[in-house]
């Protein structure tokens, strides 16, 4: 056959074709790629078509022929499988910290990984017009920053805000500019979380992103004391109870046997329990000791007591009472 126009972009189709027309319950047939080659003012024959099929298969595409009746050309393994995608799916759908908008375009994308009949399965799975999401369309840019000053060491500046009744801004400090060295991101309870050094405060604390505004990285080196050289992300968000702050220190608890899961997926497997009769075990983690803690406690019913530090545990005792007289 006569090489005539196009012929350069031939390849490229048929990559295309296979990746968004084709998947192996849908393959497409020889004669269908010559008509889609034939539209494009491609002309091909059957022969040519194998040939290019085989330098697709030498560049790294998988590219698989189903012969006999309803048989065609496909891709067989993918970058990414359809079960993969729902999960990757799923968790979009079920992150607040990214905007409806943001959430609706990133599936979008996700889509555009497989076929367009696998696609339709990922649409279907689209339910984000009644879930919780966050307003702040800047968070998406605002963690990637934070990203890039963690991996440069760089400060960085925003201003840091609450919503009062009616739903409006109110800026803390006035309004005035937060510093912070980032040390690290923490995805807690639906939200992510900066942590790290507040230059004004002299320690670390951490900050919901999308509650700053005018995130901002900074020329200056980043900063920190003594524990942040030795700084253990997973540590700090085992510690605090919902991302809130309290006092810091071990905790001793005594647990009916039936409580095992829930202290293991709450403090980690590697938690050390110790058995206490029959139908009890005893565990001692660090934690930071907030009203949330507390909470978290009252919540379990009994099952799971705190038995020590003594200043933690009067607090306890009058929280529950507090709770008893209300």
């Amino acid at each position: 056959m006569a090489r005539k126009g196009n012929q350069k972009t031939k390849l490229l189709l048929l990559c295309q074709l296979l990746l968004r027309k084709g998947d192996e319950e849908h393959p497409i047939s020889t004669p269908e790629l010559i008509r889609a080659l034939e539209r494009e003012g491609i002309p091909a024959e059957r022969k040519s078509v194998y040939t290019d099929m085989e330098a697709l298969r030498e560049f790294g595409l998988d590219v698989q022929l189903r012969k006999g009746k309803n048989g065609g050309w496909f891709i067989g393994e993918r970058d990414f499988e359809l079960p993969e995608l729902k999960l990757l799916v799923d968790a979009v759908q079920s992150s607040r910290f990214i905007s409806r908008k943001k959430s609706e375009s990133l599936i979008k994308k996700l889509a555009g990984l497989t076929s367009e009949h696998r696609a339709k399965q990922l649409r279907r799975q689209v339910y984000v017009d009644h879930r919780v999401k966050t307003e702040n369309e800047s968070v998406y840019y605002a963690i990637d920053a934070l990203h890039t000053a963690i991996a440069a060491g760089r400060a960085v500046t925003f201003r840091y805000f609450d919503y009062n009744a009616r739903r409006e801004k109110v800026f803390r400090r006035d309004g005035l500019w937060y510093t912070v060295s980032p040390y690290g991101l923490i995805w807690s309870d639906e939200n992510y979380y900066l942590v790290g050094w507040e230059h004004k405060k002299g320690q670390l604390r951490h900050y919901r992103v999308d509650r700053m505004e005018s995130l901002s990285v900074t020329t200056s080196s980043r900063e920190g004391d003594e524990s942040c050289k030795s700084f253990d992300l997973a540590e700090y968000g085992q510690k605090h109870f919902h991302m809130f702050s309290g006092k810091e220190g071990k905790v001793r608890l005594r647990c009916e046997n039936s409580f095992v899961n829930v202290m293991l997926d709450r403090f980690g497997q590697e938690a050390m329990l110790i058995p206490d009769g029959g139908d009890h075990f005893v565990l001692t983690v660090d934690a930071v000791v907030s009203p949330q803690f507390y909470g978290w406690l009252f919540g379990l019913e009994g099952k799971a007591v705190l038995t020590a530090p003594d200043w933690a545990v009067e607090e306890y005792r009058n929280m529950l009472q507090r709770a008893l007289e209300g």
